[in-house]
């Protein structure tokens, strides 16, 4: 019977440590780390891709990168996890609906952010401080900057530039600053229209949910908009006159128009604009645009030169 009894406390043991490591990585939000692809940039736009000691260093960048981006995640979480059980979607996130302990988080992400820290600067040290960097200002947005009107969105995009930056420095090589300018804007399209999809979302709880929400108003988010999407539009056609790869490059343009186009419309028409992952990952034209503007992409930078 005793041993009967200490079998069943050891299965309810693994049961619970179990659940906890789904917990975790559930909260350190997988699907978003799409958003780390950006790191790809330098290897793809520097020719470097088939060179497989390039290929690795990049592979491991992205692998910090995630489990960074995923630690910065579950700090967010714990700070806004008041805020997120009054909303209707992000109530159900592991810190929010209980069935993840904020100690068992935050002992977690302090674990995760000094291994991958560890990681980044055994990589190169550039790398490393660059990635000090986005964690700083990605918990600076988490405790402060995401309410500050105007300063939240461009922190958003500013992050995206350091992955950019990041994927080059972690092969040292060098990156175009019109893509970097592309990155910024596109990131600036997304965060706008997710500022957008929560305030129609949320309409007049939306400042309890999130407290910048109430400097904005869906006029004024929708002229940022227009004004962010034509100099994507623009930076990207400069980028692909000027980047010396070659004049093929400027074939990729209807790619990128549809793209914005198409994203625009699941915003409008779809009501996914609070959900930018989902677009890439569900969205079907979508998805198939991204993958014909990467093949397009790669055959001219790596067989038309």
């Amino acid at each position: 019977m005793k041993l009967q009894t200490e079998n069943t406390g050891l299965q309810r043991n693994l049961t619970i440590n179990h659940s906890s490591a789904w917990y975790l990585l559930k909260a350190m939000r997988p699907k978003q780390w799409t958003k780390n692809m950006v790191l790809f940039a330098g290897i793809i736009f520097a020719q470097k891709i088939f060179t497989e000691i390039y290929l690795l260093k990049t592979l491991f960048a992205f692998a910090i990168f995630c489990v960074l981006s995923g630690s910065v995640y579950i700090i967010n979480d714990i700070v806004d996890v008041e805020k997120d059980r009054a909303h209707p979607h992000k109530r159900f996130r592991p810190l929010a609906s209980g069935q993840l302990s904020p100690s068992l988080a935050a002992g977690f992400a302090v674990i995760a952010v000094l291994v991958s820290l560890g990681g980044a600067f055994w990589l190169n040290t550039g790398f490393g401080f660059i990635a000090v960097a986005y964690f700083l200002l990605t918990t600076a947005y988490s405790f402060k900057l995401k309410n500050v009107v105007i300063v939240d969105v461009l922190t958003i995009a500013i992050g995206f530039v350091f992955r950019a930056v990041a994927g080059a420095t972690a092969i040292m090589v060098n990156i175009s600053p019109w893509l970097l300018v592309c990155t910024f804007l596109l990131a600036l399209f997304l965060a706008l229209s997710k500022r957008r999809h929560e305030l129609l979302l949320l309409e007049n709880n939306a400042f309890l949910h999130r407290k910048i929400l109430d400097e904005y108003k869906p006029e004024m988010l929708e002229q940022m908009i227009s004004v962010v999407t034509s100099s994507t539009l623009m930076a990207y056609s400069l980028y692909t006159f000027t980047s010396g790869h070659s004049e093929y490059l400027m074939g990729t343009i209807p790619f990128v128009i549809y793209g914005i186009f198409r994203y625009m419309y699941l915003v409008h028409q779809k009501n996914i604009g609070g959900s930018p992952e989902s677009a890439l990952l569900k969205d079907i034209p979508m998805a198939v645009n991204i993958i014909l503007w990467g093949i397009s992409c790669s055959l001219i930078l790596y067989y038309f030169k």
